[in-house]
């Protein structure tokens, strides 16, 4: 009679949306556990779980939202775990492990690089290794580009301290964390206010972010097409053009809606920064509390809409909203799909796109409406916060530092989902389920 297996000793196989979820959680774990150690904090004490645990996800999802202050409360080796995590998040836990393997000597295989491909958001498996070689080398590059062009300013404002400040925001503004080391003992939380008007510090950080969040596919295309913008991948036109619009006109509205009592080239410099930072950077210069109601409001759609595929950034991504945007006009001209240079857009995209929206909608505004009720606080307030959470960006108005327990916990969940990605969770939870090839019958109902 033959033997039945035991299903105790039946392995089950990983998903790779499972591994990719994983991954980030035993990162974050691991962070919390060294930033809850004595040596990690200034003063020497062990910091509560409940803090490490939010630290730890907002600096491995790349958000920035923070209850303490990363330059008054941690020490420096804290302020080195933080960056690390920070690194490790925003080139994606799968590409650092890859990363390691492949400097060990060790082969990838065929599993290994279908989880690369979805981490990467890559068109195709073919060239994944060779891809990630790119993305270290071009990494490397740019942070250490940065750092050095911001460590003049740095070391002449903090000594040699500088360098240090120099390497750190460099990373986290190329990872779209918005991390900062400028607080003091009487001036917490201030972020890169002290630079408002510093047009080279500024810049060079606008332009670690926007390089970040473009992804390193379209890098690619820029590097290998160069000027020749007709032979590149239609998602890099989608979201060189979108990215493009998403900076021009935000900073259009902030110049004419904000800042008025500012000098001209001050005004220019406070609006361009401001249209760019909500991109997940969370980086601030002015007073976001000091904002109308409108530039709030605008503030709140940037951070939802978030970076690019394959970037360090977050959000529901510029090819989402582009697809929903191609979608809608498609749909005024009765066409029945839509396109973009050229190129027709998959049905499955157009559906994934309506699917995202309806998810980051649904969680931002349900959790700030829990918020509220649980801290008492407006709706305005914790909307603004719930969007930077899953937006991963890590702007605030000011209170996620007294939020209570429960809110934060609120805002963990809502950062791990908003750098994992919303499909991502979904297809973990429902991995290994077949889908039924059987259809109900149709019939007609009227939207609109």
């Amino acid at each position: 009679m033959e033997k039945k297996p035991n299903k105790l000793h039946i392995k089950k196989k990983l998903s790779t949306f499972q591994i990719i979820i994983l991954g980030f959680a035993g990162v974050i774990l691991l962070g919390t556990l060294l930033l809850m150690l004595p040596i990690s904090s200034k003063s020497g004490v062990l910091t509560p779980f409940s803090d490490a645990l939010f630290t730890a996800t907002s600096a491995v999802c790349v958000t920035g939202l923070v209850v303490k202050d990363t330059a008054t409360y941690w020490s420096a080796f804290g302020q080195g775990v933080i960056i690390t995590l920070i690194q490790i998040g925003g080139l994606g836990v799968v590409t650092v492990a890859a990363t390691f393997a492949l400097l060990s000597g060790r082969k990838i295989g065929l599993m290994q690089r279908s989880t690369m491909q979805e981490a990467m958001s890559a068109p195709k498996v073919g060239g994944i290794v060779r891809l990630t070689g790119f993305i270290l080398r071009a990494t490397l590059i740019v942070e250490l580009a940065g750092a050095l062009l911001l460590m003049p300013s740095f070391v002449k404002d903090f000594g040699l301290r500088g360098v240090w400040m120099s390497f750190f925001h460099s990373i986290s503004a190329f990872c779209n964390a918005g991390f900062d080391l400028m607080g003091t003992p009487d001036a917490q939380f201030q972020s890169l206010a002290s630079y408002a008007y510093n047009p080279f510090v500024t810049g060079v950080i606008m332009l670690l972010i926007i390089l970040g969040g473009l992804g390193f596919l379209t890098w690619e295309d820029v590097l290998n097409h160069k000027w020749r913008f007709r032979k590149y991948r239609m998602q890099s036109k989608v979201i060189l053009v979108t990215s493009a619009i998403l900076i021009v006109v935000p900073a259009i509205i902030y110049f004419f809606l904000e800042y008025s009592s500012l000098p001209l080239w001050q005004r220019i410099q406070s609006s361009l920064f401001q249209a760019v930072t909500p991109r997940t950077a969370g980086f601030n210069t002015e007073n976001l509390s000091a904002l109308t109601g409108t530039g709030k409001l605008v503030m709140i759609i940037l951070m939802l809409i978030g970076g690019s595929p394959g970037s360090t950034a977050g959000g529901m991504k510029t090819t989402t909203v582009a697809v929903l945007f191609s979608s809608a006009f498609a749909t005024f001209r009765r066409k029945e799909d839509a396109h973009f240079f050229g190129r027709r857009v998959e049905h499955s995209a157009m559906r994934n796109a309506g699917v995202i929206l309806v998810m980051y909608m649904t969680l931002c505004f349900l959790s700030a409406g829990v918020i509220s009720v649980i801290e008492g606080l407006s709706l305005g307030e914790c909307l603004f916060e719930t969007a930077s959470a899953v937006g991963t960006v890590g702007l605030t108005l000011g209170i996620t530092p007294e939020l209570s327990l429960w809110s934060r916990i609120i805002l963990i969940a809502l950062m791990f989902f908003g750098r994992v990605g919303g499909l991502t969770l979904i297809y973990a939870a429902l991995s290994g389920k077949n889908s039924s090839l059987s259809k109900l019958p149709q019939e007609k109902i009227t939207v609109g």
